[in-house]
């Protein structure tokens, strides 16, 4: 059976164990001139990506709510675990929030009666203008950045990224609608207001972490367009 938390890190994100291991120094001691050259595009949207998400302020009033958005009125959950308050529970919880979802790559998996719940309209093609750096996914994502340049990018901050999404992922779904209790994972329960500032505590403490992750990623980058 599929672990319903840390499978995520290795399905999702595409990046196998066997390069997560496979140390590299990162761009000029590793990668090439052709690999540099194939990935230029992707640098730069990354970069101008980094930038954009720095200079907003965080926002902590999500409450981890994408992921019951995503079974919302559904018939089929994500995972193969219950839904910790039934099915008419998590969809009380849902139709009584106002739903702040910024991250596209976690609106876009919204049941079609969530969507509309959403305050906001993030896209494929805008995150530069949406991604914040309070949102759990887009602290996560820095991993993906940092993976689809290896090894450009060293292994070290790979690494690095990888851990806190480790982490955050844990967070993320310990806030979601699933009983996890039997996986070892204790509810972060967001349907009471303790729950609710114990989320934006791990919120605020994963933002301050992810800081020095994103900016060593963005001088990376930087580096990398300057060639």
């Amino acid at each position: 059976m599929a672990h319903p938390v840390h499978d995520f890190l290795f399905t999702y994100y595409s990046f196998s164990p066997a390069k997560l291991l496979d140390w590299q120094p990162g761009w000029p001691e590793s990668g090439s001139d052709e690999l540099l050259a194939r990935r230029r595009d992707l640098v730069g949207s990354t970069l101008d990506l980094l930038r954009a998400t720095a200079r907003r302020a965080p926002t902590y009033g999500c409450f981890g709510l994408h992921e019951w958005a995503m079974v919302h009125r559904a018939d089929e959950t994500r995972h193969p675990v219950p839904l910790r308050l039934g099915s008419a529970g998590t969809d009380a919880v849902v139709e009584s929030h106002r739903i702040a979802c910024s991250h596209f790559d976690a609106y876009r998996f919204f049941t079609a009666s969530a969507q509309p719940l959403n305050r906001l309209r993030p896209g494929r093609d805008d995150r530069p203008a949406y991604e914040q750096p309070g949102c759990l996914h887009a602290t996560m994502d820095l991993y993906k950045h940092a993976f689809r340049l290896w090894p450009l990018v060293g292994s070290d901050l790979v690494a690095d990224a990888f851990e806190l999404a480790w982490d955050v992922r844990t967070v993320d779904m310990r806030a979601a609608p699933y009983d996890l209790v039997s996986w070892g994972f204790e509810p972060i329960r967001i349907e009471t207001p303790e729950g609710k500032q114990e989320y934006v505590d791990h919120q605020r403490r994963f933002a301050r972490r992810a800081e020095p992750i994103r900016d060593r990623l963005a001088e990376q980058c930087e580096r990398l367009v300057r060639g």
